[in-house]
């Protein structure tokens, strides 16, 4: 069980770590001070894959009023993908991702709206950004310094995803070593050299809480790897870049009230110092951090 003893322990040995401060920036033209409030990221989901079925959407038409729901609930940004990262949904070549992509990347960019892409693909990268775009959500590894160029040059954002893999597509068993969090450090340190020497300023470190390595499919083991990095997140702050998480879901524990699963995870996410939170539930989401934020 998660103590307070436990949380205690925890800042004792890294209390360093704690008081770490992140590089600040505009994202699609909103100023987002990540030191004094976290963000927040919903979810647009153009695949039909896709297990969260609140946040499907299988017409242009369904997401870009999503993506406005989203935005008027609070998203200070929407993140939209047309490929599902579980193992057993269908591939998506690029031709097809933009084709689902660019009508509501272009809408909701149109109306001030800040917009992440969720791809790997070199194609969908650059295609998406040059349909206006703020962020690439890059959930790869392969062809990453060339991805990096095109984000420099359209002046936009990058997440860069903590993948054991060419993709989150391609993985097979997570590599937990002795300290997860201090092997995403080095990752990541490698990661951000790279993609400022190509000239990218926005960046944003994702550890990537994957369900979709193999041995990450048994729920306790799943949720216990997820919480403990949740908490850690302060750590990575280190490195001097807002952290993004995706929220899980855990729905072997929370069954029928799986939607309160995400502002549950928001919570251990916040007390790790979590800057970008990435998020099905945008207003239950947002109205836990805001709490938390009076106290």
């Amino acid at each position: 069980m998660l103590t307070l003893e436990a949380l205690c322990e925890l800042l004792a040995a890294q209390r360093d770590a704690a008081s770490a401060r992140v590089a600040e920036f505009s994202v699609g033209g909103r100023p987002l001070a990540f030191n004094s409030r976290p963000a927040v990221m919903g979810v647009v989901n153009l695949s039909a894959d896709s297990w969260y079925r609140e946040s499907v959407c299988l017409t242009a038409e369904m997401a870009i009023r999503r993506g406005r729901v989203l935005a008027a609930q609070g998203a200070d940004i929407v993140d939209v993908g047309a490929e599902s990262s579980l193992a057993h949904a269908s591939r998506v070549d690029e031709a097809g991702q933009n084709s689902k992509l660019l009508p509501v990347v272009k809408a909701l960019a149109g109306e001030g709206i800040a917009v992440s892409v969720e791809t790997y693909q070199a194609a969908v990268t650059r295609a998406c950004l040059e349909a206006g775009a703020a962020v690439l959500n890059l959930t790869g590894t392969d062809r990453s310094e060339e991805m990096f160029r095109m984000v420099a040059d359209h002046d936009a954002a990058v997440i860069i995803c903590y993948v054991q893999g060419a993709n989150v597509r391609e993985v097979g068993d997570f590599d937990f070593g002795a300290d997860p969090t201090a092997m995403m450090l080095e990752y990541f340190a490698r990661q951000i050299e790279v993609a400022t020497r190509c000239g990218v300023r926005k960046i944003f470190v994702d550890p990537g809480l994957g369900f979709y390595y193999r041995n990450l499919q048994d729920s306790a083991v799943r949720v216990r790897h997820q919480m403990r990095v949740f908490l850690n997140t302060f750590r990575l702050r280190t490195l001097g870049f807002p952290v993004c998480h995706a929220l899980p879901h855990a729905f072997e524990y929370f069954g029928e009230e799986v939607r309160c699963a995400e502002p549950f995870f928001a919570v251990l996410a916040a007390l790790g110092k979590t800057d970008l939170f990435r998020t099905h539930e945008v207003p239950r989401t947002k109205a836990v951090l805001d709490t938390l934020a009076i106290y």
